[in-house]
């Protein structure tokens, strides 16, 4: 009588742990926003000002600070989701005068209501947006090298035409003509909360950071963005429209310079034609600081917001402990730098915690 022996086939080796579900301690989650550096930072440098300049712990103190955060941080809005989207604009300071220098004279010109110049303001500066992008996307050339063209240019057309218009260097005073009243109060008015003054543009600026963190986190199209900015040839081959996302993003700077270019001018009813140089960097460095990684792909919109908080912080803090104020560029570049170190430091930690 022989015997059989049956040989069951053993369970199934296990397979490996997708890393997308995994489970993560709340202290990694937390240290792989993009934010948490520029979070740090601000605290600490709140804390030193805080501490070495009496005037800086005035409630006034503090509403002069938010307002110029808010004037940087609308335009680094736009600026970091065209940074996530993986494009720099480097005329986007230039062009914030652009706009206010156009809605200036066209309505001054013309003698036209300024609403009908604010109106033919944003059309230019959407334009000046999508040829951007357009030639961007068509022309595969950097963003870098298409943006410094479109710098020099306008700064050109801002001195040259304003002289050629007005016989002078800066634009006529537009608070007689008639929508200045209305216009202001959109643009450059301002509210009291006890007896500290509050500009609006603070109000805005929370408004266009929540759409952005809205746009970037919760549609589509905030995939899209950050898509586009990881790898354009992966997002294309899976149906990602790049082009239209890149353009739309350059457009969303047109629209935001536009902005800022109307409270530049409702706030001090005439533009300088050489207003606005060396602003891009300070968008740029609020994004950076805030998190964006200038190779694209990551990145937050409230990171830069905080990022313009820090400037404006370190921008009149320095002048209420009574610091040089020459030494400012000098904190600002440090401050770049160690943000950048901060950040990669941070992200590195994040994934060895995984």
């Amino acid at each position: 009588m022989s015997s059989t022996l049956e040989t069951r086939p053993g369970p199934p080796p296990a397979a490996p742990a997708d890393e997308r579900v995994a489970r993560q301690s709340p202290l990694s989650r937390l240290l792989a926003r993009p934010e948490v550096g520029a979070l740090v930072g601000a605290i600490l440098i709140y804390i030193v000002f805080f501490i070495v300049a009496p005037p800086f712990r005035q409630p006034e103190s503090l509403s002069s600070v938010l307002y110029v955060s808010s004037t940087f941080g609308i335009m680094a809005v736009a600026v970091a989701l065209l940074m996530i989207g993986g494009e720099f604009d480097l005329s986007a300071g230039v062009a914030v005068t652009s706009s206010a220098l156009f809605a200036s004279m066209f309505a001054y010109q013309f003698t036209l209501n300024l609403w009908v110049g604010v109106a033919a303001a944003l059309v230019f500066s959407l334009l000046v947006g999508f040829i951007n992008g357009y030639l961007v996307v068509k022309t595969g050339i950097p963003s870098f090298l298409v943006t410094l063209g479109t710098f020099f240019m306008l700064r050109g057309l801002n001195l040259a035409l304003t002289k050629a218009v007005t016989g002078n260097v800066a634009t006529n005073d537009v608070s007689n003509m008639d929508g200045f009243d209305s216009a202001q109060k959109v643009f450059a008015s301002s509210f009291s909360i006890g007896s500290v003054s509050i500009r609006i543009t603070l109000l805005w600026w929370i408004l266009f950071v929540a759409v952005g963190t809205w746009l970037l986190l919760r549609t589509r199209i905030g995939n899209w963005i950050f898509a586009v900015g990881g790898s354009a040839p992966s997002s294309r081959a899976v149906g990602v429209p790049v082009n239209k996302v890149k353009i739309g993003l350059f457009m969303g700077v047109g629209f935001l310079a536009w902005f800022m270019g109307m409270h530049n001018l409702f706030a001090f009813n005439t533009v300088q034609s050489g207003g606005g140089l060396g602003n891009e960097f300070i968008y740029i460095v609020a994004a950076v600081v805030g998190g964006c990684l200038l190779t694209g792909g990551y990145g937050s919109v409230i990171g830069a917001a905080i990022g313009a908080f820090i400037f404006g912080m370190t921008n009149l803090g320095i002048v209420y402990a009574g610091w040089d104020p020459d030494w400012f560029y000098f904190f600002l570049g440090a401050l770049l730098l160690g943000a950048i170190l901060l950040n990669s430091f941070v992200r590195r930690r994040a994934e060895a915690m995984r």
